[in-house]
């Protein structure tokens, strides 16, 4: 048998069946009467069968049509989904994702995550951006990123934070400085050093600041730094110390720099996936969000740290 005719004429034949009727369904695929029935009429030619029979008071399908209906409707259901799910495959593999993070994540969370995405999905651009806390916060209640890492937002109403890994804070010097072979440091050692901070404006200044305020001695800040990037430089010169969350200068990190852990108090952050509720991310930013959120769940669950 020659096949004759295509989707726009199965779609023609449902409407009519449906309604019983050719001007309601001429209404619904948007056809005159006569360019319906014209439709039908190629159908039922084509397939050597009456669908219809026709009076001039009511439509009712033949017991071929009736059975041709089941058919047909599967079929269209099962082009339908084809569609969508091409569509939605198209969407996975190609896009922008806007990810946004405080910048020792980048080192220590992205590497091998990005590498695997990008050889899966080797057409979808990522950006990222790697800033302070509050500026992660901002650009994710405002949209402009579409998921963070960072350890500011868990008391947020219009956040949801995953935490994925807890570090504390350690006193970042050069590997040749005298107490570089110290298991611990307290803060009290700390006093007289030369001691290099992030500034007020940072979030981890405002983790460190809130934990000693029941101390009597702090150590002198001689030098501010906006960025704990720049903060790390300036210990590599061997200016001086700095207070600094462990992951900074984990081993390969920062040539030439260990971390000495802080004690009494210990001073540890949360590091967490944080989203905007009740948004929707595209496609391409699911795919990378759940390949991120697996990853770290198996590694914190094989990690007491994590």
């Amino acid at each position: 048998m020659r096949i004759n005719y295509d989707i726009l004429d199965l779609q023609a034949f449902v409407a009519v069946a449906e309604r019983a009727s050719f001007r309601q369904a001429a209404a619904d695929v948007f056809l005159s009467q006569s360019a319906l029935s014209r439709r039908i009429d190629k159908l039922e030619e084509s397939l050597g069968v009456k669908l219809f029979e026709r009076t001039t008071r009511r439509v009712q399908l033949t017991n071929v049509g009736e059975t041709f209906l089941v058919n047909v409707r599967t079929a269209l259901a099962g082009l339908e989904d084809a569609v969508l799910g091409i569509a939605e495959l198209a969407a996975h593999r190609t896009g922008t994702v806007t990810l946004a993070c405080v910048p020792s994540a980048v080192w220590h969370f992205l590497p091998e995550i990005l590498k695997e995405f990008s050889a899966r999905y080797p057409r979808i651009r990522v950006r990222i951006h790697d800033e302070s806390a509050q500026d992660v916060l901002n650009l994710v209640l405002n949209g402009e990123a579409d998921f963070g890492i960072n350890f500011a937002g868990a008391e947020n109403p219009e956040i949801h934070f995953e935490p994925i890994h807890v570090e504390s804070y350690v006193l970042a010097m050069r590997h040749d400085h005298p107490l570089a072979q110290r298991a611990q440091l307290s803060w009290k050692e700390t006093v007289d050093l030369r001691y290099i901070s992030v500034a007020k404006s940072s979030g981890n200044r405002s983790v460190i600041d809130a934990a000693l305020a029941g101390i009597e001695k702090h150590p002198i800040i001689f030098c501010e730094v906006n960025h704990v990037s720049g903060v790390l430089a300036l210990v590599e010169s061997g200016i001086g110390v700095a207070a600094v969350p462990g992951l900074s200068v984990l081993p390969g990190r920062q040539g030439g720099l260990v971390g000495v852990p802080l004690v009494d108090p210990e001073i540890k952050r949360t590091l967490g996936l944080i989203t905007k509720r009740d948004h929707s991310m595209a496609p391409a930013a699911r795919t990378l969000f759940d390949m991120l959120t697996a990853a770290l769940l198996e590694r914190r669950a094989g990690s007491p740290s994590l």
